[in-house]
C-alpha cells in the first residue's frame, strides 16, 4: 500500500521524526493509529456506558420511579456544592 500524505501531514510527521521521538515516518504513523484506536475504544465504552444509563432510566420511569426535574437539579446543585464548595447563582 502506498500513501499520498498532503505537505502539511508530511511536515508533522517530519517534525516528529527530527525531534527524536520517532526513528521514521512508519513509527509516527503506527503510535497515530494506536491513539485511533484508543480513541475509538473509550468512545465505544462511553457510548455502551450511556446506553446502559438511559436503560436503567427508562426502566425506573417506567416503574414510576421518577424525579421532578427541579427538585433533581436541586440536589445535583447541592452535590457539586458539597464536594467543590461550588455555589451556583440562578
Amino acid at each position: 500500500m502506498q500513501i499520498v500524505l498532503p505537505p502539511e501531514v508530511e511536515a508533522l510527521v517530519q517534525r516528529q521524526i527530527t525531534s527524536g521521538k520517532y526513528q521514521n515516518a512508519i513509527a509516527v504513523i503506527l503510535a497515530g493509529i494506536k491513539l485511533l484506536e484508543q480513541q475509538e475504544d473509550i468512545y465505544q465504552g462511553r457510548l455502551q456506558d450511556l446506553q446502559q444509563e438511559a436503560r436503567i432510566g427508562w426502566e425506573a420511569s417506567e416503574q414510576g420511579e421518577v424525579v421532578d426535574g427541579s427538585a433533581a437539579m436541586a440536589q445535583i446543585h447541592a452535590n457539586v456544592r458539597a464536594r467543590y464548595g461550588v455555589s451556583h447563582e440562578a
